[in-house]
């Protein structure tokens, strides 16, 4: 991945353009909080809003993306079908309720957010007919294992072209990341930052020393030279700027190696095997 700037893109292998960097806006509040957080993002330089079903702030996004200066062509959007809401028809749907929510004729990115066991495929075909109807400019799989993929990979006729997951220093899943690479499945981070739990990591804070930067530029830079896309998120305008300032250093081979070594299998959120447990009881 070549990087360059804050308008740097990604192609997808169905040759659409995605940006690298982006603000994520779980759970940003609808309305005011999350239209301010985006209309901070794009004066910044930021052109991709990664949201969700399940954050209850579409609406909020779309009037930000309304009432934004920046063309609707130039910001890349992402959504993602809930768990609740899968299954072929149902997927179909839930689809048109987050797209009228977000007053859009069309969607840029569309995820399944969890794999459900035994309507996966369901919900992927339905996906798949969104896409070749032109609703959306690309699908993908969010939480997901090689396993999953490899399903929708079987019963489907469209590879994704996205996976999001969890990734930080303390979970890499680099055999996932190796498959993703040898698939073309443009791999990206949800949670870069570990919700803030790796911001006082000593490692990384002395990277962050030697080039004068915060150990959240540190770790989003990471991101990008992994070849991981990124969307931190965040609601304060300086925290917003300061995450998408990281194209003036280069971290060495052996400083990447030196992050990759925090990994533990840390994660912050559910397991892709087990998350309908994780819901259940939460």
């Amino acid at each position: 991945m070549k990087i360059t700037d804050i308008t740097g893109k990604v192609t997808l292998h169905n040759g659409i353009e995605m940006p690298y960097l982006g603000l994520g806006v779980y759970k940003s509040k609808d309305g005011n909080e999350v239209v301010k957080a985006i209309h901070n993002a794009l004066e910044a330089g930021y052109r991709l809003i990664d949201t969700a079903s399940f954050y209850n702030n579409e609406e909020g996004v779309g009037e930000a993306i309304k009432t934004s200066s920046v063309a609707r062509d130039q910001i890349f959007v992402t959504t993602k079908v809930w768990n609740d809401d899968q299954g072929y028809e149902n997927t179909l749907k839930a689809f048109e309720v987050s797209r009228s929510k977000l007053n859009l004729d069309y969607i840029d990115l569309y995820l399944i957010h969890w794999p459900v066991p035994d309507v996966l495929e369901g919900t992927w075909r339905a996906l798949e007919k969104l896409y070749k109807d032109g609703k959306v400019k690309a699908i993908g799989v969010s939480n997901c294992l090689t396993h999953q993929l490899e399903t929708i990979k079987k019963s489907g006729s469209i590879k994704p072209m996205v996976l999001q997951n969890e990734f930080h220093p303390k979970l890499l899943q680099q055999d996932l990341i190796d498959y993703c690479k040898k698939e073309n499945i443009q791999y990206q981070a949800w949670s870069p930052l570990m919700r803030g739990r790796i911001l006082e990591n000593e490692v990384i804070k002395e990277i962050a020393n030697k080039y004068n930067k915060s150990v959240a530029q540190i770790i989003i830079r990471w991101d990008l030279q992994k070849g991981v896309l990124t969307i931190p998120k965040s609601v304060h305008k300086q925290r917003i700027i300061e995450n998408a300032s990281v194209f003036d250093f280069t971290l060495t081979d052996e400083e990447i190696s030196t992050i990759d070594l925090l990994d533990n299998d840390e994660r912050t959120g559910a397991h892709p095997d087990h998350f309908m447990e994780h819901f259940n009881k939460n």
